[in-house]
């Protein structure tokens, strides 16, 4: 009888199939690198030209390095007050809000992972049919101008307080944690906020560090929230201004800001993008392993 060794031996290449493999895998390698090339080369170019000189712009349409490196732009930006002011505006925005809207959404989502609440379908339904249907502009800014949030930084945080598609993806993930572990909590004397506090948020690191960020995006990228509800200058978010920058009139919107000397107009639109771009890019890493464990578990169940 052939030993397990010499049957393995004994078994053909399929060399069409290991040729047509490597074929494949050089396809793939190809396409994700020309991928990563289109989304990494303008936010080089854009990082490059934010240290280039206002001639060098103009006269090289695309570049990866500066011929000559000045820093006017960047020392502009941040001796004005302006621009640090929404600066901070946007950070403690961005960071009340992601605290805010992660309670809610959590808070909500743990009492409808539980089959036994009263009246779970209805709210359930109504959570889809929000995924679905929507106010509008005009009855959101109505709404939100009664209950007197207008040039308040609450309008930036709650009208879009809880996504109803990542309550669902958090409702699943609950649904599919261990009842045996609240259960034993319960036995101890927890009670359910015990439970939620002590025993599912521990658990759900993965969770909470995805969302928190998709959150924290949303909201440091939100440009119609502030523009439609926050009229004063003195608190507009930097994406705001960010748009008043890089617009056709800049120059309208430099003239607002405190000045002692002009820097290069295109440079200095690039290093607010830049700026404006950093802090996701910075936490991105950190996170990113978090995220398809945190999106995908409890996404297949009820």
């Amino acid at each position: 009888m052939p030993t397990m060794t010499e049957t393995k031996a004994t078994q053909p290449v399929d060399n069409n199939s290991s040729l047509s493999g490597r074929v494949f895998d050089t396809l793939n390698v190809v396409v994700l690198v020309g991928m990563a090339l289109i989304t990494v080369l303008p936010l080089l170019y854009v990082l490059a030209g934010s240290f280039a000189g206002e001639a060098e712009i103009s006269s090289r349409p695309f570049f990866l390095w500066p011929e000559k490196f000045v820093t006017e732009s960047y020392a502009y930006i941040f001796a004005t007050d302006t621009f640090v002011r929404a600066l901070l505006t946007t950070v403690v925005v961005t960071a009340v809000g992601t605290v805010v809207q992660l309670l809610l959404t959590f808070t909500m989502a743990y009492p409808l992972a539980k089959r036994y609440l009263p009246g779970r379908a209805l709210v359930l339904n109504l959570v889809i049919f929000t995924m679905v249907f929507s106010g509008g502009m005009i009855p959101t800014y109505l709404v939100v101008r009664d209950l007197g949030l207008l040039d308040s930084y609450w309008a930036l945080i709650l009208p879009l307080a809880i996504n109803p598609f990542y309550l669902i993806i958090v409702k699943s993930f609950f649904q599919e944690l261990p009842q045996a572990l609240e259960e034993a909590a319960r036995i101890d004397g927890c009670n359910e906020m015990g439970v939620f506090f002590k025993i599912v948020l521990p658990l759900s690191k993965p969770v909470i560090a995805t969302f928190s960020l998709f959150y924290a995006v949303a909201i440091w990228n939100d440009y119609m929230s502030p523009l439609l509800y926050i009229s004063d200058p003195d608190k507009w978010t930097l994406q705001v201004l960010v748009r008043q920058l890089t617009s056709t009139d800049a120059a309208t919107a430099l003239s607002q800001m405190d000045r002692t000397w002009v820097p290069p107009e295109q440079g200095l639109k690039f290093a607010v993008v830049v700026i404006a771009t950093l802090p996701i890019l910075f936490f991105y890493p950190f996170l990113q392993k978090h995220f398809a464990k945190g999106v995908l578990i409890g996404s297949v169940k009820e």
